[in-house]
């Protein structure tokens, strides 16, 4: 969370149910939720995805290379990748407009820290 320049690690929350893990980040300004969804093959994560997809106003894809090869959307205050049979959602929508010292939009950051994950994600 460098890029918040926060004075310390936030607190956490986490569960696991119905093959969802959440966590929840309590960052100055409100919570930051992090998710995957493990499907049992890749269909059906691409089948959730889909889902997820339709529900949000203003979902747009995420092409080119900033989607690092994955099917991807981002939201005003959201980001969601496919990878393999997980998806992983990073939703700041409980946060500021901006945030942190350079006053980051809660969709670049969410974006930000989806590729962080999806960068050091290993199976």
């Amino acid at each position: 969370m460098q890029i918040l320049a926060l004075p310390s690690v936030p607190g956490t929350a986490a569960t696991w149910a119905d093959k969802l893990y959440t966590c929840t980040y309590a960052l100055p300004g409100g919570a930051l939720v992090l998710s995957v969804k493990e499907a049992s093959d890749p269909g059906a994560a691409h089948a959730f995805f889909q889902d997820l997809q339709r529900n949000p106003v203003a979902a747009t894809p995420i092409e080119g290379l900033a989607n690092l090869g994955f099917p991807a959307f981002q939201t005003p205050a959201s980001a969601v990748f496919v990878k393999d049979n997980f998806v992983l959602a990073v939703d700041a929508d409980a946060l500021p407009e901006t945030l942190g010292p350079h006053q980051v939009t809660r969709a670049a950051f969410a974006y930000q820290v989806a590729t962080t994950v999806l960068a050091c994600w290993s199976e």
